[in-house]
């Protein structure tokens, strides 16, 4: 970076007027880079700092840095990882592209009007997609925001898992096709709280033609969800009694959803996501019991011994063995946090994307068989999609 830059950036960080920075476009593969670093004000205790959160694939880290030092680490950053910056002041928008000598080119610098309020609160009200103060009708029959869009107190771990559903969904839109009207699945979808936020998302939020179909073996709920369905007019919304191993109506889908499907149904619903080509599987495996029974290994004694050590590894054992397996066949995984674990222990989202076309991949293939050998497990989901794997 060039020093013209760097003294702009130390005059904005020492005239407050640096409100956020966004900083991303990594110059070169680094597995100790996160692809994306946003640097806001915040005030502590000890003074006035600057918190570095950095965006990583699976996780998101915090950093305070006291006021005198940011422009230092804001400038390394830029100089080592960066290429790209977006920096809001109260009077302008600056979007910047560095090339390789640290010149900087102005993509923008669009007015952003009268200043703008900036909090300073350390733990700020998090911006969610579905804000309160908004009521959403979903939500309202459901009973978890009142007619004014106030959420009810005992209601705020689900208005929670909503939003952080949405926000999941949200970051691999980008895989879903935008040309034609997308199909998306939801298996086992009980009261269909996520079902029915996910159709407000991209019909009625961002006007997306789709079609969504959720399918589970309690007739009564899927009364109810078929019922609230037409009473919101969501009319390109349905809801099935079936089996998600035996249900046979689709040829292909966009996107499939599965919360909470206990032990093999998980894989069922995986295997049928993955036989449609999906673009976007979001899985929350539940009660996984059938590794649990398999696994054998003298060198994991100390865990298998204990009843409670050996169910979770268990868990943990089946899902990696998910994960791997459907890397093996060209998605990309990711495990992710999907509630705060302080509300349940249930709380692993596989999401899984593809690209244009899924492309076989030999070393994740082989890295599966390790692993499953080791533990000497046949899993279901290796069976039960056996036709697209080599041959044994």
């Amino acid at each position: 970076m060039t020093e013209q830059w760097r003294q702009h950036i130390k005059d904005w960080v020492g005239k407050g007027e640096l409100m956020q920075a966004t900083l991303s476009g990594l110059r070169r593969k680094d597995g100790n880079a996160a692809p994306k670093t946003v640097i806001r004000k915040v005030q502590l205790k000890n003074g006035l700092h600057y918190q570095f959160e950095s965006h990583y694939a699976n996780k998101v880290t915090h950093d305070n840095v006291a006021e005198e030092n940011a422009p230092e680490r804001i400038s390394a950053l830029l100089d080592e990882h960066y290429k790209q910056a977006l920096i809001k002041t109260p009077s302008a928008d600056v979007q910047l592209l560095f090339n390789k000598k640290g010149k900087a080119t102005i993509l923008s610098n669009a007015p952003t009007g009268a200043a703008k309020q900036v909090s300073l609160e350390h733990n700020r009200q998090k911006q969610r997609i579905i804000e309160e103060g908004n009521a959403a009708p979903f939500l309202v029959e459901l009973g978890i925001m009142t007619p004014d869009g106030k959420v009810h107190a005992k209601k705020q771990d689900k208005y929670r898992q909503i939003n952080r559903f949405l926000e999941m969904v949200t970051d691999v839109l980008d895989y879903l096709p935008k040309d034609r009207e997308l199909t998306i699945v939801d298996f086992g979808c009980g009261k269909s709280y996520l079902t029915f936020a996910l159709y407000h998302l991209l019909a009625t939020q961002q006007k997306r033609s789709i079609n969504v179909i959720g399918l589970d073996l309690k007739a009564d709920v899927i009364a109810f969800c078929n019922e609230l369905a037409n009473k919101l007019g969501y009319d390109k919304l349905r809801f099935l009694v079936g089996d998600i191993a035996e249900y046979e109506e689709l040829q292909s889908a966009d996107m499939v959803v599965t919360l909470h499907a206990c032990d093999t149904a998980t894989d069922a619903a995986l295997a049928k996501a993955v036989n449609w080509d999906a673009s976007v599987i979001m899985s929350v495996p539940c009660c996984q019991h059938e590794l649990f029974r398999q696994i054998d290994n003298d060198l994991l004694s100390p865990i298998l011994s204990q009843g409670l050590l050996k169910e979770r590894f268990a868990a943990l054992a089946t899902d990696a063995a998910r994960g791997t397996l459907l890397e093996a066949l060209g998605y990309k995984v990711q495990m992710l946090e999907f509630v705060d674990p302080e509300h349940t222990p249930k709380n692993l989202l596989i999401r899984a994307v593809r690209g244009e076309k899924l492309v076989f991949s030999d070393k994740k293939w082989e890295q599966y068989e390790q692993f499953k050998n080791f533990l000497r497990v046949s899993p279901a989901l290796e069976r039960v999609l056996s036709e697209r794997l080599p041959a044994r």
